[in-house]
């Protein structure tokens, strides 16, 4: 007998995606163009790409680079991304047995949970965490425990962390510099993080996409490159970020041999390969001079001046971030209800979309009295913005009153 329709919905429905909600972040820049808002919440730039990358995608498109690439990446993008490493990090990576070319970061970040998971492992988070690391770990069948890093310099508690980990731990996720809270983990932090990694014979698991976006003399330290982790970790990035292409979705994992081996295959599956002719242009983007690298993240700190003044002048308190590009806020003085009600406020009066706190915990109560804002934007997109936010204080009285 046919079923009804909860019942049909229930029974198609996989147990891995029975909490899933949809990406808060997502919704929230869904709701901006609903409401034709400034969108403060997804992290994409709203400027242009380089010119010159640009050009080189174009240029591979009309060289007709439009078939399948090797399925793990095009020769020229992996021997590029190589040679990135060398220069900037001095690790030396095979870009035959090494490097695996995925489409984006996030594809990067499943494929390789997917690889090296069972059910039952354990996985240790940060949180605040960027919303996809919770979902990946349950769809491996694995199980989260959380660590809180505590405002305002975001440290975690030695203790606390070591007792994340035993012996079903298969590894920790490390986001640095890290989205949403702009933290940039210490060569002490990583050091101490690296130790459990050996103690407790669990694998790191990296996501370095912010890696060139650093403030205040924050150094960007690729866990990988301590003592005893060369094998024991695995290192995701991206384009998107860096090159301010966060559409492309060409990214990439730097693992040893064997672990590379399994995340070839689980990419293999998901995705085959990424855009051939913007691998192309990955190559070249890869190439860039460090003087690049210098520009981003001197333009990325104007930016950040410029939103934090326009913030802390509305009436929020910040978090002041040390690397990528994105400010945590306390929303406490304002009487506007909880992050999510706030975001809803600020996006139907005021026409401006962040993201609500609680989007980044486990336990979303923990993030109730928080909104994260980006800046990846036009300057002129972020004055834009701090008018809108010079009305929150009389807007916020009215309400109240």
């Amino acid at each position: 007998m046919p079923s009804s329709p909860a019942g049909f919905r229930a029974r198609f429905r996989s147990r891995r995606i029975m909490n899933f909600t949809e990406s808060v972040i997502r919704e929230m820049t869904r709701l901006a163009l609903e409401h034709k808002a400034i969108n403060l919440a997804q992290g994409f730039p709203d400027f242009p790409a380089p010119e010159a990358l640009k050009r080189a995608a174009a240029e591979a498109i009309a060289a007709d680079i439009n078939q399948y690439s090797i399925t793990w990446g095009a020769k020229p993008l992996r021997n590029a991304i190589a040679a990135k490493y060398k220069r900037t990090y001095g690790m030396e990576f095979d870009p035959e047995r090494e490097v695996t070319v995925c489409c984006g970061a996030t594809e990067g970040m499943v494929a390789s949970l997917l690889a090296v998971l069972n059910p039952g492992d354990e996985v240790v988070l940060f949180e605040p965490f960027y919303e996809n690391y919770g979902p990946d770990t349950q769809l491996c069948g694995a199980e989260p425990r959380y660590v809180m890093l505590h405002p305002p310099q975001w440290n975690f508690d030695p203790e606390e962390l070591r007792r994340a980990f035993t012996p079903r731990t298969k590894a920790i996720i490390l986001n640095t510099p890290n989205n949403p809270t702009g933290k940039v983990f210490s060569r002490q932090e990583l050091e101490y993080i690296a130790g459990l990694c050996q103690e407790f014979d669990a694998l790191a698991i990296t996501d370095e996409i912010y890696e060139h976006i650093l403030y205040d003399g924050a150094v960007h330290i690729p866990i990988m490159s301590l003592a005893g982790m060369r094998e024991r970790s695995i290192l995701v990035n991206s384009m998107s970020k860096t090159y301010s292409v966060t559409g492309w979705r060409v990214g990439w994992v730097l693992a040893p041999p064997d672990l590379t081996d399994s995340i070839r295959k689980v990419h293999d599956f998901l995705t085959v390969g990424a855009a051939a002719p913007l691998q192309q242009a990955g190559a070249m983007a890869l190439a860039m001079g460090d003087d690049y690298y210098t520009r981003l993240a001197a333009d990325y700190a104007g930016r950040r001046r410029q939103i934090l003044a326009a913030i802390e002048d509305a009436g929020f308190h910040c978090y002041v971030p040390r690397g990528a590009y994105y400010v945590m806020t306390d929303i406490s003085g304002f009487g506007l209800g909880d992050d999510v009600s706030f975001c809803r406020y600020l996006i139907e009066t005021l026409a401006l979309a962040a993201v609500p706190g609680s989007s980044f915990y486990a336990q979303s109560k923990l993030g109730t009295r928080q909104v994260r804002f980006c800046f990846c934007k036009k300057y002129e997109t972020l004055e834009s913005a701090r008018r809108q936010l010079s009305q929150l204080r009389r807007t916020a009285a009215e309400f109240a009153g």
